[in-house]
């Protein structure tokens, strides 16, 4: 086989390269942007203070989801206005109480009207599960600066369990 192939030019062979490489470095540039803002960030606790709460409340019947309901805590602050001006992480939601230690509890949350998908998870009173330090890491998506986080839960009982929860979650100062 003779260079260039049949059909292309010397001179087009390298300015696709060119525009190939510039893609790739690009890509990959962000990707690293990406893993290192994942990786070494300040982390941020919604409530921001001993004395408030967050209480995620389950639907009313047995295994029924709540309505999808915005995350507020027991001062009024929303955690979404938390994120009005920059993007962010949430990195873990951490269970701290309870209603009923015997039940079982799925949580979903999500952001925008469109209730994209950032976490769901299983979690229970200690005396369901062995280890009483319910938390679970998210992997989930960036939320975008700006738009409402939700919740909905559900439980294994008939009545509207809550759980008190704290949110360990990053921004993205670069944007």
């Amino acid at each position: 086989m003779s260079y260039p192939p049949q059909g292309l030019d010397k001179a087009d062979v390298l300015a696709d390269l060119d525009t190939l490489l510039a893609r790739l470095t690009a890509t990959r540039a962000t990707y690293i942007d990406s893993n290192y803002d994942a990786l070494h960030h300040a982390t941020l606790i919604f409530p921001g203070d001993t004395d408030l709460t967050c209480t995620f409340t389950a639907g009313q019947a047995l295994d029924t989801w709540s309505a999808w309901t915005e995350i507020v805590d027991s001062g009024a602050t929303t955690f979404s206005s938390l994120l009005a001006a920059i993007p962010g992480h949430i990195t873990v939601v951490q269970e701290e109480e309870v209603s009923d230690e015997t039940t079982r509890y799925m949580v979903e949350i999500a952001y925008g009207d469109a209730k994209v998908p950032l976490t769901e998870q299983r979690f229970a009173g200690s005396g369901k599960f062995q280890n009483p330090d319910n938390h679970a890491r998210v992997f989930g998506n960036v939320i975008p600066a700006g738009e409402t986080v939700y919740y909905r839960m559900k439980s294994n009982t008939a009545v509207a369990d809550t759980a008190l929860v704290h949110i360990r979650y990053h921004l993205h100062l670069g944007g």
